[in-house]
């Protein structure tokens, strides 16, 4: 009876013991391993599905949630160099019965990425439009949100396809010229004055910068293991070159101030979220918003940078959900007057 108990646990300890082993190699042998596994349980684990949709030969790859519904939709536009996954952190505090769409910005993951298209702020608009159109998501207005560059694109599609925005909520959008220069934008004037353009802080390609990076980015000082940041390294190398092309491209002077020259045709109710320590593109962006926009709605975040996404999930769901409220208490009040 001793024996069958010992073989018992013998047999339970290594079925157990797989997993764990499996795990810990992974975690310091394949740590990009386990960052694409981490991604693919939060959304299953949330809910999200993943889809493509085809525009002729070009292929958008997306994610989603819910059903269309008597409220808008709402689609996600993910900033430079991430992806369309970058939004789970949101969605875990966004209703289940909410139509929501993340999709990969052109290059980006699982969307088309060529030589030949056009990635600059306004090519992308063109392209998040044929997505749009593919997936009929325009059959209705919704709500469009856009971060950083994400936030340009958003801007620009809200000002020349007004039809299909009925709202916008733009956080810490590139696009915009600004009285200050923030700690980006004087690492960058460093870089070129001293012919490194090619060491751009958004572009790291070892641990190190990987951890000045997320610094730059990050008001609140996260304590990221030296394997994790071997692994995000390691998941954006290959793409790099791509990401040096499409950089030069969006700050290029067709595209640097994209979402100022496009802003005064901006018709939707607009929210605007930004980090007030913002390293990467300057608070003062936000007034500029305001100053041209006629409602425009801003809320600065006290203890935040650019990644307001990440640092400030469950707070920046709140106000997406206060704002879409507003503006439904709104339109109720309007159709009973």
């Amino acid at each position: 009876m001793d024996l069958d108990m010992l073989n018992m646990f013998v047999i339970a300890g290594g079925t157990l013991a797989i997993p764990i082993l499996a795990f810990v190699a992974s975690f310091l042998l394949w740590p990009s391993a386990l960052i694409r596994i981490y991604y693919w349980y939060w959304r299953r684990a949330l809910g999200m599905q993943v889809r493509y949709a085809h525009y002729d030969d070009y292929q958008f790859c997306y994610s989603y949630r819910g059903r269309p519904g008597y409220r808008p939709s709402i689609l996600m536009l993910h900033g430079f160099s991430a992806h369309k996954d970058m939004w789970l952190s949101i969605v875990k505090f966004l209703p289940k019965n909410l139509h929501l769409v993340c999709v990969d910005m052109p290059g980006h993951e699982g969307t088309t990425r060529s030589d030949l298209d056009d990635y600059s702020i306004s090519g992308q608009a063109k392209r998040i439009h044929q997505f749009v159109e593919c997936i009929k998501l325009n059959r209705r207005p919704f709500h469009l949100v856009g971060t950083s560059m994400g936030g340009n694109v958003a801007g620009v599609y809200a000002a020349q396809y007004p039809e299909d925005v009925c709202s916008l909520t733009l956080i810490c959008p590139a696009g915009l010229p600004s009285t200050t220069d923030s700690k980006f934008i004087k690492q960058l004037r460093e870089l070129q004055e001293s012919k490194r353009i090619d060491r751009i802080p958004l572009i790291p390609s070892t641990p190190e910068e990987m951890a000045d990076m997320l610094k730059l980015c990050s008001y609140v000082r996260f304590k990221v293991p030296q394997q994790i940041l071997q692994g995000l390294v390691d998941v954006r190398i290959p793409h790099n070159e791509f990401y040096r092309k499409l950089f030069l491209e969006i700050a290029d002077e067709k595209s640097r101030h994209s979402l100022h020259e496009n802003m005064s045709k901006i018709k939707a109710p607009t929210q605007v979220i930004w980090g007030k320590q913002d390293q990467v593109l300057d608070v003062s962006g936000a007034s500029v918003l305001a100053s041209a926009i006629p409602d425009c709605h801003v809320y600065i975040l006290e203890n935040c940078g650019h990644s307001v996404v990440v640092e400030r999930p469950r707070k920046t769901a709140n106000l997406i959900l206060e704002f879409l409220a507003l503006l439904h208490s709104i339109d109720n009040n309007k159709k009973q007057a």
